[in-house]
């Protein structure tokens, strides 16, 4: 079974930095597009960044310019740079990511989530 492992959430001031990593494990052919999502309580899950097989990384316009996503296929890791985090960036993260078990088979998993508290 594949599993994507997160790491790096907490408690921060605003203005500080945080940096999750999201690991793949299991058997694994190759990864397609990894994502990673956020959702606070009382609002609806949305969609913060974006790496493509192909290595094009896009993040959200409400994060634009703070957060930056990467991504190694060899180390199967995908990273979120969060900098200069305010209070609205609370939310639970969790990563998403399009994997070909083998050559013949796809599917769609998700991480475990981890949280992240931006507050004075």
């Amino acid at each position: 079974q594949v599993q994507l492992v997160e790491s790096g959430g907490g408690l921060v001031q605003p203005g500080e930095s945080l940096r999750l990593s999201c690991t793949a494990s299991g058997t694994i052919f190759s990864i397609n597009v990894m994502t990673w999502y956020r959702q606070a309580p009382g609002k609806q899950r949305e969609l913060v960044a974006t790496v493509f097989g192909n290595g094009t990384a896009t993040v959200a316009d409400s994060v634009k310019g703070r957060f930056t996503v990467s991504r190694d296929d060899w180390k199967k890791t995908m990273w979120l740079q969060m900098n200069s985090l305010k209070p609205d960036d609370t939310a639970v993260y969790t990563c998403n990511a399009g994997i070909w078990p083998t050559d013949y088979s796809y599917d769609v998993f998700w991480g475990q989530g981890t949280q992240v508290t931006v507050s004075s």
